[in-house]
Formats: C-alpha cells, sequence, structure tokens
C-alpha cells in the first residue's frame, strides 16, 4: 500500500508521545511505502524546524525517512491543481496521483475538494482512519 502523507499528519505521529504513533511505526516496520517529492521532503524539513526549533532533529528525522527501502520518491510531470482553497496542497495530491497512491493521509478540510472529481480519483483518509488501518496490517 502506497500512502502520501500530509507534512500536519507527519508530525501528530514522528514524535513518541503522538496519539498516531502507530502510523510512523508502521512506517518503519515497512507496512506501507511513503510517496515523497522533493517539494515534500522540504515541506517537512522545514516545518519540523519551525515547531521543534531544531535543524538537526529535523535533518534526522529526514535522513531516516530518505534511508528507509519503502520510500517512493517520484517527480510529478503535470500539475492537477485540484484544491483551490488551499494551492500548496496540490503538491500532495500531484505526488499521489503520479505515485498511484492508495490514500492521501491528511486532516486538513481542503483535501475535501477532491470529493468533486471523479478523474483522477484521490481517496483521503484522515490520520485516525489510516491508523485503524495500519492496526489491521
Amino acid at each position: 500500500m502506497k500512502i502520501v502523507l500530509d507534512t500536519n499528519s507527519l508530525l501528530q505521529c514522528v514524535f513518541p508521545e503522538a496519539y498516531h504513533k502507530e502510523v510512523w511505526e508502521a512506517f518503519l516496520g515497512e507496512k506501507y511505502t511513503l510517496c515523497l517529492t522533493t517539494e515534500i521532503v522540504l515541506e517537512y524539513r522545514e516545518i519540523i524546524e519551525r515547531r521543534t526549533g531544531d535543524a538537526r532533529l529535523a535533518d534526522d528525522i529526514i535522513d531516516l525517512i530518505l534511508s528507509l527501502p519503502n520510500v517512493e520518491h517520484v517527480a510529478p510531470a503535470y500539475r492537477f491543481n485540484l484544491i483551490k482553497a488551499d494551492p500548496d496542497d496540490n503538491k500532495f495530491v500531484d505526488c499521489a496521483i503520479t505515485a498511484g497512491a492508495t490514500y492521501i493521509v491528511s486532516n486538513d478540510r481542503h483535501f475535501a475538494e477532491l470529493e468533486q472529481y471523479d478523474f483522477p480519483k484521490v481517496d483521503v483518509r484522515t490520520l485516525t482512519e489510516f491508523l485503524q488501518i495500519v492496526r489491521t496490517l
């Protein structure tokens, strides 16, 4: 199973005290493939450093992510621009479509815009919904 994890969802599962840490642990255990673009990786790093105030920690998390065999780095050749309310979220959509991801995992309400499109079909799950899926793996 391939997923795209939005940045806020990553932040809600990557730290040991996080409620959704099982999602991160399943990733580390290679239960699913995380699909990324360079743009997503750069945002992950920037936001982790901003939230923690620790550039080294941000680098360590990114290095760990990129070192795992269950990471698929894609380079979208087309921008779909499906999310109008927050165009910055389109990087996750484009990644998911290019990678053929099963889900985008996000609690961001802007992703609800995707429900209006029959094609390309992108399935969005909340972090809690994905946690339930992870528990069945």
